[in-house]
């Protein structure tokens, strides 16, 4: 059997400001459990029937640290995920005042853009134009 991502699972300031930006590019992304832990904290379940995002806000009584440095501190640099239309994406983010950071990146084989959402974490969205394994991963 081969290993698949399932979840991955992010702490954030604001469930219902990262739902919406994640329904901006997952579409078919349902939240299928917004519950309140009895620690007092609220978690959430966001995906579809292969994979899902688990969100949830910070442990009552404690603070929140200083914002991830993307590719400077130790923590995730970005999440990726493979979208249809990219272009049509990143028209979406941009229209609902979400920030690129830089143009979307064009290669033979791919359309690469990248944005951050509302809690500072960096999204790559990646629209495959080729099946092939061997074109998907041609690093140009």
């Amino acid at each position: 059997m081969t290993t698949r991502l399932e979840h991955f699972n992010v702490t954030v300031p604001d469930i219902d400001a990262s739902i919406s930006f994640i329904k901006v590019i997952a579409a078919d992304y349902e939240v299928r459990k917004d519950e309140v832990s009895d620690r007092g904290y609220r978690w959430v379940h966001i995906g579809n029937e292969e994979s899902y995002i688990a969100l949830q806000e910070p442990h009552p009584g404690f603070e929140s640290m200083a914002p991830l440095e993307t590719y400077r501190n130790h923590g995730v640099n970005h999440i990726g995920l493979i979208v249809e239309d990219a272009a049509k994406i990143e028209k979406k983010l941009l229209d609902k005042g979400f920030k690129p950071n830089g143009p979307m990146i064009v290669e033979t084989h791919r359309k690469r853009l990248y944005f951050y959402d509302q809690a500072g974490f960096e999204w790559e969205m990646v629209e495959y134009l080729s099946d092939s394994f061997d074109d998907k991963y041609l690093y140009e």
